[in-house]
């Protein structure tokens, strides 16, 4: 029988931690608090940072959103983000991507102060995943993926992984996160012949493409681990995955639901990383 992955069980758990230590930085006249940047009103984005919103609300964690209209120009959204560092009572951002295509997605994201980069997009963040240094914070949703297979003892280890996407938003870094771990990784992205191919070989198989039921039936191998991250609006409403649920989850082993899985998850390890950059703020 498939076991359904609940993100909000995994959440419930790094929540419960994390209300001790925001009242722990509270007696100690520290507030953390949380910049959300957005641009536009992409589903994903819209999503994530209601999500974000919520989860924050909940810890007692401040949240101050700049929403910025289609029309920003780079050089608004960077003016915004170096207030934002040198604010020193915002302790991390959340700086939601992709940019517009005329934007330089480097550059902009670089203009972010590393140690308030909380959802691990700056050069030195992504650094620290490459070479396994404690160099500022892993992506939140990779290491969303992670939080799950470690409350549901999925075991990682010299396991066959397809990571489905190859953004610098999620499928790299998750793929580093499983390479940390001694899995043995392999990227499908745009140009890849075939996916269906090396799918059928994983034993982890991550959605991460952004594709409304790219992951078909005839793509999978019975006792797979699925992880979907993809978010998507469904038809007549709502939102689903890059897995087609109905007719993947009866051949998978585990999977996570959309909505319900990876994304709650991602906004406790958001909250996570705001906590321990507010933390640090209290050391010498």
């Amino acid at each position: 029988m498939t076991q359904i992955f609940s993100g909000k069980e995994v959440a419930a758990r790094i929540s419960s931690q994390l209300a001790d230590e925001v009242s722990t930085l509270k007696a100690e006249n520290v507030f953390p608090k949380l910049a959300i940047v957005r641009i536009g009103e992409r589903l994903s984005d819209v999503r994530y940072e209601h999500g974000a919103l919520n989860r924050c609300s909940k810890l007692g964690i401040e949240v101050q959103v700049h929403a910025l209209p289609e029309q920003t120009t780079q050089q608004e959204l960077v003016n915004v983000i170096r207030a934002i560092n040198e604010d020193p009572s915002i302790h991390g951002c959340l700086l939601l991507r992709p940019f517009p295509k005329n934007f330089d997605d480097a550059y902009v994201r670089n203009c972010l102060a590393p140690e308030k980069d909380v959802d691990g997009i700056t050069d030195a963040s992504l650094a620290g995943l490459v070479t396994g240094t404690p160099t500022g914070f892993s992506p939140c949703t990779a290491a969303a993926c992670m939080a799950v297979l470690d409350h549901y003892h999925i075991p990682v280890e010299g396991q066959n992984v397809v990571v489905i996407g190859a953004s610098l938003v999620i499928g790299r870094p998750v793929a580093m996160e499983f390479l940390k771990r001694e899995a043995t990784v392999t990227i499908c992205h745009i140009k890849t012949r075939d996916v269906a191919l090396y799918t059928r070989t994983a034993d982890i198989l991550v959605a991460a493409a952004g594709h409304r039921n790219l992951v078909t039936a005839d793509m999978v191998k019975p006792g797979q681990i699925i992880l979907d991250v993809g978010i998507n609006a469904a038809p007549g409403g709502g939102l689903c995955g890059d897995v087609d649920f109905e007719h993947v989850s009866p051949i998978a082993a585990g999977i996570t639901p959309v909505p319900g899985g990876i994304g709650s998850v991602t906004t406790s390890i958001l909250a996570q990383h705001v906590v321990q950059s507010a933390a640090k703020a209290t050391l010498p």
